[in-house]
């Protein structure tokens, strides 16, 4: 009797576990993301065309998962409105995340400040620009980024640095098979909070087209 009964507990736990997911998952599926146009979709490939975007980046050093940590937890102060007065902003998708160059800024963001390290971008909500936008800590930079059209390949899990090479492949292959071509350096997307589960995630590798 009494397993039947902590059987039945755990059922119900787990079921309850499952619909706040699915609650979360439907509620982070509401938000918003940046406008775009759809050029080419093959299966999980897609061909992009974004008009310019403003986005809230900030530079950290060591290994990317550890970088992408620390520069989420440096962008989601900003906007929550932590790290400076005013009103919290309204939280939008994907997080971006590059090994490109430092962004030119003055005073630099680190006294160590070197090339490289990778770079976290949050999206900022549709309509703002960085004229209008809150003041952000000398760690963060507001950018507008020019419109461009990119390659994507999306994927569900919760990818590590093997799993976002592999990707990267893959969508550099699709390229070539169409006779298109990207010199540059892959961006990764992340639209999913830590809490929804792997196969429900959604990931995406970018390259920006020449």
């Amino acid at each position: 009797m009494r397993k039947k009964l902590f059987a039945g507990v755990g059922l119900a736990a787990g079921a309850a576990l499952i619909g706040g997911a699915v609650l979360y998952y439907l509620k982070e599926r509401a938000t918003g993301e940046p406008d775009y146009r759809t050029l080419r979709t093959d299966d999980d490939f897609e061909i992009r065309d974004y008009p310019a975007i403003t986005v809230a980046e900030t530079i950290a050093h060591g290994p990317r998962k550890q970088a992408l940590n620390e520069g989420f937890r440096r962008l989601a102060d900003y906007i929550f409105a932590k790290s400076r007065p005013g009103e919290p902003l309204a939280m939008t998708v994907p997080v971006m995340q590059d090994s490109g160059d430092p962004m030119a800024s003055d005073p630099p963001l680190f006294d160590d400040e070197i090339e490289g390290g990778w770079r976290t971008r949050f999206v900022m909500p549709a309509g703002r620009e960085a004229e209008d936008l809150p003041l952000p800590p000398h760690e963060i930079e507001l950018v507008t980024l020019p419109p461009r059209k990119v390659a994507v390949v999306s994927f569900p899990g919760r990818p590590d640095d093997r799993d976002l090479a592999e990707q990267e492949d893959r969508l550099r292959g699709w390229l070539a098979r169409n006779g298109e071509r990207a010199e540059s350096e892959p961006e990764y997307a992340f639209y999913n909070s830590p809490m929804i589960p792997g196969p429900l995630r959604r990931n995406e590798v970018w390259l920006a087209l020449d």
